[in-house]
């Protein structure tokens, strides 16, 4: 291969160079075809290559793809804004649009601490957050962030805000089961308020299913209802990371919905766009912008290429793509199915410690002992194998972290395109299954080799 000037993740690996993609399949160069089981990073919601998409692109393009929003609006992004208002629950209506899911989180950051500005209240300037969890990569997002990994190499830079553990019930840190552990997850937050002093904090953020920190952790039935119960109490405001979790990833447009949330701010992206266009949002409630409006009218935050109209354009298609097509109402019963799939892969491979998450956001942990759950050691770096294994067999997966540390576990994420079809789901556990007994080999081969 030629020398490459472009930084990849990593830069001494050779990474297929794609030709084209159609519905859940992504195509090479060299022809080999992949099954797309991770959405490329839980984005592509509704597939590759959809014509409607890409002629609303064309359509577009012919209009303008560039205005500053500090000089114009667009019709694109108006459009976009109301439909978001139109599909969000409660009064989630003002959406400030930015490029990536990180921008779309510091944004609501920014939101909420200038909520409380609006109001007087300047000492409001924590939001605090969850351990095994991941926000984005830029500073503030990675501040917010409880990824240990990913925290590592910028400690010095970041804002101590995770400081309770996640709902991860596998892994229960009191050694406990619900509903007799009442709990205590969340009644955390209720105790870190109160040492660091509820008129400190602004906001509480959460992702409602745990995605690259913890692959697919999804929450037992009333913790969150029991967090907004705390935030509430205690006057601090609910952001709900819905990044990867939204735009029908779990069958309703927000997440939170499954469990009766409504979340002050929200942050969208990923499935906003769904690979299409960068596009994402921080959407604000009516409560948020109340005194914003009757204050200073001018949200803090913003980037030369926020509410772009090419992408607005592209986003607005998405969304109406998957109104239009009932998207979302097969998205629980493709998940129920594909999630006792594999199940029925856990019962057959030992390694298969835990099977969980939330419609199509599925998660597998691995193990090295099922039965005390002990996890593979950090240098077998199991999670690069099973993503590596499932590339040959040519099905794409998303590697995700692991483990009540955050450090030490493995796992992976299965989320395809929520058009899925039965058939391909099939053939989707057809070659994680030969990745698995792959991994199975290889294991068998080391334990030969040491005796």
């Amino acid at each position: 291969m030629e020398k490459s000037f472009l930084i990849k993740p990593m830069l001494d690996e050779d990474y297929p160079v794609i030709d084209y993609g159609k519905g859940v399949y992504l195509f090479d160069m060299e022809g080999k075809k992949y099954l797309d089981a991770a959405s490329g990073a839980v984005t592509a919601n509704i597939g590759h290559g959809v014509a409607e998409i890409m002629e609303a692109m064309q359509e577009q393009a012919k209009k303008v793809s560039f205005v500053y929003r500090s000089q114009f609006t667009s019709g694109a992004a108006e459009k976009l804004a109301e439909k978001i208002a139109a599909l969000l629950p409660g009064e989630l209506n003002w959406s400030f649009f930015v490029n990536s899911g990180s921008e779309a989180t510091e944004t609501a950051m920014k939101m909420a601490i200038q909520y409380w500005q609006e109001k007087g209240i300047h000492t409001k300037t924590k939001v605090l957050s969850r351990w095994v969890s991941y926000h984005g990569i830029t500073l503030g997002a990675l501040s917010m962030s409880g990824h240990t990994g990913r925290r590592a190499r910028f400690v010095p830079l970041l804002e101590d805000f995770p400081v309770i553990n996640p709902p991860y019930c596998y892994r229960c840190p009191y050694n406990l089961t619900v509903p007799a552990c009442n709990y205590l997850c969340a009644r955390e937050l209720n105790q870190a308020i109160e040492r660091i002093g509820a008129e400190k904090i602004a906001a509480f953020i959460a992702e409602p299913v745990i995605g690259a920190a913890g692959g697919a952790i999804a929450p037992p039935k009333d913790y969150f209802k029991t967090i907004k119960e705390i935030c509430e109490a205690h006057d601090i405001l609910f952001i709900a990371d819905e990044v990867m979790t939204g735009s029908g990833r779990t069958g309703t447009m927000l997440a939170c919905e499954h469990w009766d949330i409504i979340p002050d701010i929200v942050a969208l992206g990923k499935g906003l766009g769904a690979g299409y266009a960068p596009i994402a949002a921080a959407v604000a409630s009516e409560k948020i912008m109340e005194p914003i409006l009757a204050g200073s009218k001018s949200v803090m935050s913003g980037h030369t290429l926020s509410a772009n109209p090419q992408s607005c354009a592209v986003s607005l298609a998405v969304l109406e793509y998957l109104e239009k097509n009932e998207i979302m109402k097969e998205v629980e019963n493709k998940g129920v199915y594909l999630r006792n799939e594999l199940e029925k892969l856990k019962g057959r491979y030992p390694f298969v410690g835990d099977v969980r998450g939330k419609g199509l956001l599925l998660g597998i942990e691995f193990v090295e002992d099922r039965f005390t759950k002990t996890p593979f050691p950090r240098k077998a770096l199991v999670t690069q194998r099973m993503v590596a294994l499932a590339k040959e067999k040519g099905l794409i997966v998303y590697p995700a972290g692991a483990g009540i540390d955050g450090v030490n576990g493995d796992s992976i994420i299965i989320s395809p395109p929520l058009t899925i079809a039965i058939k391909e789901m099939e053939e989707l556990v057809l070659l994680l299954a030969e990745t698995f007994e792959a991994f199975s080999n290889q294991i068998n081969l080391k334990m030969a080799g040491d005796n």
